[in-house]
């Protein structure tokens, strides 16, 4: 259950299994970063666990805007970037504690952060009271209050993220943040450094980023699956394809996907293998988790989800997140490519 904010969202700009409590600041040092003023470049060791197709966009984004980097990942490979850029390898989530003012988590799945929480050598138990985690995973509201059950001393903000590994790369992330506010604010620089400053979004408190990243996930996978099924069937009964999405574009159905995600598809037939397929139905299942943790349905977005799982079995876990839509496509008996893209292609 995410905990209720009574304030507005606003930008910031420049189900786990229960475990043993743990005595909060029991036999801690305490945090050095300050609880008033914001935090620098100048002032933070930032310490980042988890650097896959998104973190390590995210990690090259810190180091370039001057942060020093603790780092560590299961596959050390995945480091090599970043620590030859200047970034200091460790073996453990607990060493990154012990060397870092604030600790970044982004990682695959809730079990993943579950195991660097509380596994050996865990980060729960070596952070020093007073210090910050910040979880930047998809996950669960629960992760975060579990975490704050058993060290109420944290300062612990959900912050996922949205704009796949391009935006990771870019520095151009949507973030949406929830926590107390001084915290979010406290942390401004770092955010700015991972993500477009007006699309740092304080959503509400603990819990709320991870809710509200899996409600747009949801809604995104909802058009995707809507517009193949649009598009195959409005080219099955003769309809041009571009002149069918040029007219949805200029209508009241039209979305973001219509008028620009969809065409990596149209004109290039990118599948977006920067996001496995697997993760897809990961997040998919986590939404389901929360509509019935709070009671309500979740019928449409089940169907969603029953393609999604369908396409991983046809094409595997490793396809890319859009590969529902070749499930159209095969049914349609063609791909859905526009033509000038086709000209553009063949020549």
């Amino acid at each position: 259950m995410l905990t209720r904010h009574p304030g507005p969202i606003v930008a910031v700009r420049s189900p786990l299994a229960g475990s043993k409590t743990r005595a909060a600041g029991a036999h801690r040092p305490r945090s050095t970063i300050s609880r008033t003023g914001p935090v620098t470049k100048r002032t933070l060791t930032v310490g980042f666990i988890g650097l896959g197709s998104m973190g390590s966009g995210m990690t090259r984004n810190l180091q370039a805007s001057g942060f020093p980097l603790v780092v560590t990942d299961v596959r050390p490979e995945a480091a090599a970037d970043a620590v030859a850029r200047g970034a200091v390898w460790v073996d453990t989530a607990a060493e990154v504690a012990s060397r870092s003012d604030l600790v970044i988590t982004m990682l695959p799945t809730p079990r993943h952060v579950d195991q660097v929480l509380r596994g050996p050598d865990g980060l729960l138990d070596a952070l020093p009271s007073g210090g910050t985690w910040v979880d930047m995973s998809t996950s669960v509201p629960e992760v975060a209050e579990r975490a704050r059950a058993e060290r109420p001393d944290l300062r612990v903000l959900d912050a996922p993220v949205s704009g796949m590994s391009v935006g990771a790369a870019n520095g151009t992330l949507q973030i949406f943040i929830g926590g107390e506010a001084d915290d979010v604010e406290r942390l401004r620089e770092v955010f700015e450094a991972m993500g477009e400053p007006e699309r740092i979004l304080h959503v509400g408190g603990h819990g709320a980023g991870y809710a509200v990243k899996l409600m747009i996930n949801q809604l995104w996978f909802s058009h995707l699956i809507a517009t193949a099924e649009v598009l195959s069937v409005g080219v099955k009964a003769g309809v041009d394809l571009e002149v069918l999405r040029r007219a949805l574009v200029a209508s009241p159905a039209n979305s973001n996907f219509v008028e620009h995600d969809v065409l990596s598809i149209l004109d290039h037939g990118d599948y977006d293998e920067g996001f496995a397929l697997a993760l897809a139905c990961k997040d998919l299942g986590l939404s389901s988790d929360l509509a019935r943790s709070v009671g309500m349905p979740y019928e449409l977005s089940g169907l969603v989800d029953q393609q999604f799982r369908r396409a991983k079995a046809m094409y595997g876990e490793r396809a890319g997140e859009m590969a529902p839509f070749r499930l159209y496509e095969d049914l349609l008996g063609e791909p859905l490519r526009r033509a000038r893209a086709a000209a553009e292609v063949s020549r």
